[in-house]
């Protein structure tokens, strides 16, 4: 039942726009570390071309994708029908972190709309798209986004999101250094 595109197709375009979340999946090139697998939310989302894609990162208690891609570029995003026709949309691809400050950010974030917290964009070149049925993925209502994590950022503010990055977003749970790690410097309470 499942089909493998080269890049994404028309139809492809559209479920993606539809769907209100999605996941993304990496892992260290140590076969020990661990394997990432996160939900998104908001409209961070967006199609560059049929073979590239772009998401609004938020902060988060963790970067892990960050640091997996850094190092070794391996970027999975998933998109589940939560309603209508079933099926899942994997996109495949070699990921990179972009950060404030440089020139891809500037080319880049005026694609989103401002949300607070945004801490670097994740763009990948994408190699392969595959669909598969989704037949027993069950079905949600949307209810809405939750506003918390925007809440959150604001109360923080500037200087009190980059001490939670220095902090939180440094490494990874297997003490792989992130992009905002080597900006920022070492963080604190980091055991060698």
């Amino acid at each position: 039942m499942g089909k493998l595109f080269t890049a994404i197709e028309p139809d492809h375009e559209e479920f993606i726009n539809m769907q209100k979340m999605f996941f993304v999946g990496s892992a260290p090139l140590d076969a020990e570390g661990h394997v990432n697998l996160s939900p998104k939310g908001y409209d961070v989302f967006r199609i560059i071309s049929p073979t590239e894609v772009a998401y609004l990162d938020l902060t988060g208690s963790g970067n892990e994708t960050s640091a997996h891609l850094d190092e070794n570029g391996r970027i999975t995003i998933m998109f589940i029908a939560l309603e209508g026709q079933p099926m899942v949309l994997r996109l495949y691809g070699k990921g990179q972190v972009i950060l404030p400050g440089t020139t891809r950010w500037e080319e880049l974030i005026g694609k989103f709309d401002p949300i607070p917290g945004a801490r670097q964009i994740i763009y990948a070149e994408l190699h392969a798209v595959k669909t598969s049925c989704g037949f027993s993925v069950p079905f949600f209502q949307y209810e809405g986004e939750r506003d918390t994590l925007k809440k959150w950022a604001v109360v923080k503010g500037e200087q009190g999101l980059v001490n939670y990055h220095r902090e939180k977003n440094s490494t990874s749970m297997d003490g792989i250094v992130t992009p905002i790690g080597r900006t920022l410097g070492e963080p604190e309470g980091v055991i060698d």
